[in-house]
């Protein structure tokens, strides 16, 4: 089993942001973060999610994701994104993310895991930690799909 927990930060929200996941499998582990001049929670909640997916090489085993975000554990498991993606994601925000989340949930059908953030859960603190420190860099990124929507 691929183990992933991921956590998104913005500051301001709208405001600067970062993402964090940490990869587990075996006694390998990846850490991954990155920062954007201007950006939501949400957006960067579901774009660790996608980020971590992406640096997945295989489909040989399960993924379980931990995520404290709400918004993308319940759109997931809940199953509301495929009713948006069947209105075009009609007055729904962050259309472009989950638009790039969708083929990666199909390849690889991970199963989400709310945790509570800030409540001692090692690596999804170590997350927040990834994600706020990437939110606080100096060579933020656009988010693109976020200010073209302004």
């Amino acid at each position: 089993m691929i183990t992933i927990y991921t956590d998104g930060a913005a500051k301001g929200n709208p405001g600067p942001g970062g993402y964090g996941a940490v990869l587990k499998f075996g006694k390998h582990r990846k850490e991954l973060s990155e920062g954007f001049r201007l950006t939501t929670n949400n957006r960067m909640e579901l774009l660790a999610v996608i980020r971590a997916l992406q640096a997945i090489n295989t489909t040989e085993f399960t993924v379980q994701i931990y995520s404290d975000s709400k918004y993308v554990v319940d759109s997931v498991e809940k199953g509301w994104i495929w009713g948006w993606q069947k209105k075009g994601f009609k007055d729904k925000k962050n259309p472009d993310l989950w638009l790039r989340y969708i083929p990666l949930h199909l390849k690889y059908k991970p199963k989400f895991i709310w945790v509570k953030g800030h409540a001692g859960n090692i690596e999804n603190e170590r997350c927040d930690v990834l994600a706020v420190q990437a939110a606080e860099g100096f060579d933020l990124k656009a988010d693109t799909g976020y200010e073209a929507s302004l």
